[in-house]
């Protein structure tokens, strides 16, 4: 553990602007950011899932390409003049599959403009060449216990913010890594800023919370809020800012005179996104429990987050793998009038029954998967669905196969249904769907004494010894809190309101698991919450969807609750079949369950 931080060390501020939430995101922020004066890092977080397989399948076909380009070709070509004159540092993950090829392409950039940056690239996150050793010792998915696939197209480590804070160290203007956990684009300055080392885990904790809360950019302020309606000037939203403390405290805002807004709410709510136990948030450099976090609302314009806790992280990696599992094909139609729905859902049927029956004809095999889905029926809420006659509706049908050919076939057969079945249909156009590689992400656990990681920066190379490689591969268990005072039942007249009256939410995914945080609007009404919304409940709300269990997690610090549910996303991000891959529309479908509330509440409503 580091000596008590000097006055001078604990006056220090860190001040870090969130860029980039996913590759994709608008170019607004990198300008905005830099442009107002209030930042001394720049970070962009481009990385997911789902990403991973882009850019997988990216490079299998441009061996040189598998990097964010957007990050070269968008934002630094627009900022690093700027970034250089005013000292500002960078730090991005946009190195995907390919981060020295990144590097080389921001290099060049940097020649034409004139200008010399120091850049560092983190390397060793690519384990693929020990699949075949790992795949002979039997190593499993991490959510579905299935063996290794055969033929494996990536493989990458999730790497911490250690060999980040160590590319500073050594004088780096700009850092680029592959794959590592989105919070450590922003951990890995705080530790080189403060002088926290790998045992500090209270710090690293609150690191990596601050770094959580900004790593989906304007989900910090104000994006994607339950009350949207109260959310200004998005047009011109304002990436996130955190002024950062030696105790591994932060206080979040935003350029002045920028959309969006700060709020205590928001930042509960993003808190909350995409994490499974709060009291046991596993990352690279530090175990975190966020149970106790404390958001106060300091202003209209200043949020403060403190309160995180860090234990001793295990011993091992989790690793974000790709493999491909043949080709994939979506046609959609628009149908249009009386019955849309009926006629939608008969069409997709149809159109299915066509091809298999053509497939069968050319002796080819069936579909391992095919979906109908209508999007505008309301078919993903289920038996919750309201029935108001739509008379627009559009029909998905998704379907999977090993062999491309088969889904050749099932292409042309799309259209044809214009003037062959249903009355009122048509299409936005854009000509016949084609058929993609069905690329299928898994996941599993390495030890992290397997991974060699490096920093390098030109002719100069680090290497960076695996952080607490000695603590246990198993997670301590966390300290199990109590759970919110029971709701006492008054005996008064209830009546029955939306559960989005008492609470805010928001949901994510991870793999083929769903969480939903559910924050309450004011803290005494958390054990009414508690009450309403039992796993049990969540479950059968759920049960067209979701088909695994359903945890539960209190955070009294927040006033708030996880709901953790498995096998809840059809296989999840490209796997998925579903129009909502990533769960983001299942907060929004619990706000809308009817809870039962005493008289007394209701009219607090």
């Amino acid at each position: 553990m580091n000596p008590p931080p000097t006055s001078q060390t604990s006056r220090k501020i860190v001040r870090i602007g969130g860029a980039s939430g996913f590759w994709g995101d608008s170019m607004l922020g990198a300008t905005q950011l830099v442009q107002s004066g209030l930042i001394d890092y720049l970070v962009f977080d481009y990385l997911a899932e789902t990403t991973m397989a882009i850019l997988a399948s990216m490079r299998t076909k441009k061996p040189e390409m598998g990097y964010a380009t957007d990050f070269v070709d968008m934002a630094m070509k627009a900022v690093l003049p700027e970034v250089m004159q005013r000292g500002i540092k960078v730090v991005a993950n946009a190195g995907g599959m390919n981060p020295q090829g990144c590097a080389d392409a921001l290099q060049a950039l940097a020649h034409s403009m004139g200008l010399s940056p120091k850049i560092a690239v983190v390397l060793g996150d690519d384990i693929s060449a020990q699949l075949p050793a790992l795949r002979e010792a039997d190593t499993r998915d991490l959510y579905r216990d299935e063996p290794l696939p055969a033929k494996v197209l990536s493989a990458n480590a999730y790497l911490g913010a250690v060999p980040v804070a160590r590319a500073l160290a050594e004088g780096a203007d700009i850092v680029i890594t592959g794959r590592g956990v989105d919070s450590a684009v922003t951990l890995g300055p705080l530790m080189h800023e403060f002088g926290w080392d790998a045992s500090d885990y209270d710090q690293l904790a609150g690191g990596s919370l601050a770094g959580h809360i900004i790593e989906c950019g304007c989900q910090a302020t104000g994006g994607l809020h339950t009350d949207w309606q109260d959310i200004p000037d998005w047009p011109n939203i304002g990436y996130p800012i955190i002024d950062c403390f030696a105790d591994g405290s932060f206080e979040l805002h935003k350029t002045p005179g920028t959309g969006g807004k700060i709020l205590r709410a928001a930042v509960a709510e993003q808190l909350l996104y995409e994490i499974g136990d709060p009291g046991a948030y596993l990352l690279p450099d530090v175990r975190c429990d966020f149970r106790q976090v404390h958001i106060e609302q300091l202003s209209t314009e200043r949020v403060r987050v403190s309160g995180a806790v860090g234990h001793a992280p295990s011993a091992q990696y989790k690793v974000s793998a790709t493999a491909m599992d043949g080709f994939r094909c979506t046609g959609t139609l628009v149908i249009v009038g009386i019955d849309a729905a009926a006629k939608a859902r008969r069409t997709g049927e149809a159109i299915l029954a066509r091809t298999r029956s053509m497939l069968q004809q050319w002796g080819l095999p069936d579909y391992t998967s095919a979906t109908v889905e209508l999007l505008g029926a309301e078919t993903i809420y289920g038996p919750h669905a309201r029935i108001g006659g739509s008379r627009e509706v559009m029909v998905r049908v998704i379907v999977s196969h090993p062999l491309k050919q088969a889904l050749e076939l099932f292409a042309k057969e799309i259209s044809p249904a214009g003037t062959s079945w249903s009355p009122g249909t048509t299409g936005p156009g854009g000509g016949r769907p084609s058929p993609s590689p069905h690329i299928k992400p898994f996941s599993f656990l390495v030890d992290k004494t397997r991974v060699a990681v490096e920093v390098r920066m030109g002719e100069q190379v680090w290497s960076i010894a695996p952080p607490n490689a000695s603590s246990p591969s198993a997670p301590v268990a966390a300290h199990v809190l109590a759970e919110p005072a029971a709701w006492v039942e008054t005996g008064e007249a209830e009546t029955e309101v939306p559960l989005i009256r008492l609470a805010w939410a928001r949901s994510g995914d991870k793999g083929d698991i769903s969480n939903i945080g559910l924050v309450a609007r004011r803290a005494e009404w958390l054990p009414l919450l508690w009450a309403c919304v039992t796993p049990e409940v969540v479950k059968a709300y759920f049960a067209h969807l979701v088909h695994g269990r359903v945890e539960r997690f209190h955070l009294p610090g927040i006033a708030a609750m996880n709901l953790v549910m498995h096998e809840a996303l059809d296989g999840g991000g490209p796997a998925s079949t579903r129009n909502d891959p990533l769960g983001k529309g299942m907060g929004q479908m619990l706000l809308d369950m009817p809870v039962r509330v005493p008289q007394s509440v209701a009219q607090q409503l």
